[in-house]
């Protein structure tokens, strides 16, 4: 893609309820969307560039994304995000320290209306060797919670 002038990556996203699905997006990304249709809603979002799209469609079972993330430069920003996804009603939780991917990372994470987990997260230590890991579980760095829509509590985290 070196000679192709990409603008930002698309990221289009099934959910249940959009309007639900927007509310939370407003607090999370803290923008309006650009576009909002019956059962659409997009969010050009600047930084990190990202054109994302909710589309309602019914659904029983979420499908094979484990989860979403926006890494940020240090340990100061991820607990911005964190405090302000609290101001705006969200319910973060954070890891601090963990060994996940075979790296040392903080983190703060959130879940949106239909489950879908988002991480802000800094590597504090990257290419760890194998055997430092905590884990080689499949669900690295997924937490499992209870709940939907930001009203969650986590149970556990596996991490590898």
């Amino acid at each position: 893609m070196n000679n192709i002038n990409t603008l930002k990556a698309h990221l289009a996203m099934n959910v249940k309820d959009v309007e639900a699905s927007i509310d939370f997006y407003k607090k999370m990304l803290d923008i309006e969307p650009s576009k909002v249709r019956t059962g659409y809603a997009k969010f050009d979002i600047q930084n990190p560039p990202l054109n994302l799209t909710l589309n309602q469609n019914a659904f029983v079972a979420g499908g094979t994304l484990s989860h979403l993330g926006i890494q940020v430069a240090t340990t100061e920003d991820v607990l911005e995000l964190r405090d302000k996804w609290t101001e705006r009603g969200l319910i973060p939780r954070e890891e601090m320290q963990t060994t996940c991917c075979y790296a040392v990372q903080d983190k703060a994470w959130v879940s949106d209306p239909d489950g879908n987990e988002w991480e802000a997260f800094v590597v504090l230590e990257d290419n760890l060797p194998e055997g430092t890991a905590k884990s080689t579980d499949a669900t690295c760095c997924v937490p499992t919670f209870v709940g939907i829509g930001g009203k969650t509590q986590e149970v556990a985290t596996a991490c590898c």
